[in-house]
């Protein structure tokens, strides 16, 4: 072989391995960007879950708290109620009763007085009878 022939040989050689290398890095470079874009893109997904899964339990937590306030309210509300009704009732029962009694008593006052009346008159019947 000539040294033209190899001088041609030579450059041709180092073309290929320069190309070889080109690419190599080339490849490199994009698996790193893969990489990278990959990871980004999977740190993103798992925020936006995690948010997702913490407004979910924030929102879980909140309407339970909503209904035991509203329990509360309604189970002091009707005990409320409920003592409210049962004072009406007995003060409703309280002045029957009453009255019942103060009827009783008046008429058995009523009946006492006319019984004494009763014979009071008859003894002054008695008496005029006696003295014709």
């Amino acid at each position: 072989k000539g040294r033209k022939e190899r001088g041609k040989e030579g450059r041709k050689e180092e073309r290929k391995e320069r190309g070889k290398e080109g690419r190599k890095e080339e490849r490199k470079e994009r698996g790193k960007e893969g990489r990278k874009e990959e990871r980004k893109e999977r740190g993103k997904e798992g925020r936006k879950e995690e948010r997702k899964e913490r407004g979910k339990e924030g929102r879980k937590e909140e309407r339970k708290e909503r209904g035991k306030e509203g329990r509360k309210e309604e189970r002091k509300e009707r005990g409320k109620e409920g003592r409210k009704e049962e004072r009406k009732e007995r003060g409703k029962e309280g002045r029957k009763e009453e009255r019942k009694e103060r009827g009783k008593e008046g008429r058995k006052e009523e009946r006492k007085e006319r019984g004494k009346e009763g014979r009071k008159e008859e003894r002054k019947e008695r008496g005029k009878e006696g003295r014709k």
